[in-house]
């Protein structure tokens, strides 16, 4: 009987999912194999993540921290989102013509993000607490694209439902094995399944998406010529201002040290892709 459950779930497990890959994997290697779920389109996810940015948009002129078009801080983050996102087609042809929007917003906390489909914020905590220079600015773009391009929201969605079907799977199984009862050891069942699913799998797997997002990222800054070097600095700083984070076995993102490490194993790959990006450049015409 045991048997039969176990493979009556994984049937149903796998009949959700597919296996994809949402991006070509360009010089650092983005090739993962990715499950998604069949019933979560990319359409769908960038309708809700358009919603959503638009709502914050909302609030945010609400409030009054929605910098103006104007604000240089604004024009200079525009600025190298413009040389950024061409650079997208490497990993997705299609992503250079996504609905692109690009704002800053007020805040003392040290975040920036793109939702799904193109739609990034900059806060200016971490421009003006880490004092960015404009390549390390491109380097947390360039993360914060990579995670649109790869489509992790909607992987973590699919994870999230595979995690909710399995643990009505072991529920039921617990129940079947148990004699039909739903006791204290179907309950004991749930909270093992969920805590295993969180420490196993969905916490490393976040880890993977954050470290997916970074050496993508520094290929997209390398290709538009901002110094891969600036990857280090960036999180040489960010170490320094995240004293007292929980331990990497325990979060969702690496450790500083572990980013730091992985980042200059990669930047020999995209080095050539800055240099080149630097030749082409155009010379920028002097003053007088």
């Amino acid at each position: 009987m045991r048997k039969t459950v176990v493979a009556l779930l994984t049937a149903a497990l796998l009949a959700g999912c597919q296996q994809v890959n949402t991006t070509q994997g360009g010089a650092v290697g983005a090739t993962r194999t990715q499950k998604m779920s069949k019933l979560l389109s990319s359409e769908q996810v960038d309708q809700m993540a358009a919603a959503a940015y638009s709502e914050t948009l909302g609030k945010a002129r609400q409030k009054g921290v929605l910098l103006p078009a104007s604000d240089p801080t604004v024009q200079r983050v525009k600025a190298i989102a413009n040389r950024l996102i061409p650079q997208t087609a490497v990993f997705r042809p299609d992503a250079p013509q996504w609905r692109w929007e690009v704002n800053v917003e007020r805040n003392p906390q040290l975040n920036a993000y793109c939702m799904a489909g193109g739609k990034i914020m900059f806060f200016t905590g971490i421009i003006e607490r880490l004092q960015l220079s404009d390549d390390e600015i491109a380097q947390i773009m360039g993360h914060e694209i990579s995670h649109a391009l790869r489509e992790h929201s909607r992987e973590r969605m699919s994870e999230e439902y595979n995690k909710q079907l399995g643990l009505r799977g072991i529920s039921i199984a617990a129940s079947l094995l148990g004699g039909g009862k739903y006791d204290d050891v179907t309950n004991a069942a749930l909270g093992i399944g969920s805590q295993a699913y969180d420490v196993a799998l969905a916490l490393p797997n976040s880890r993977t998406h954050e470290s997916e997002a970074d050496m993508m990222g520094l290929e997209l800054a390398a290709r538009a010529g901002y110094n891969p070097q600036a990857a280090v600095t960036l999180w040489q700083k960010m170490a320094a201002a995240s004293r007292g984070a929980p331990p990497e076995f325990l979060s969702t993102h690496p450790s500083s040290q572990t980013r730091i490490a992985e980042l200059q194993a990669k930047i020999p790959a995209v080095q050539g892709l800055y240099e080149a990006a630097r030749r082409n450049a155009p010379a920028k015409k002097s003053k007088g």
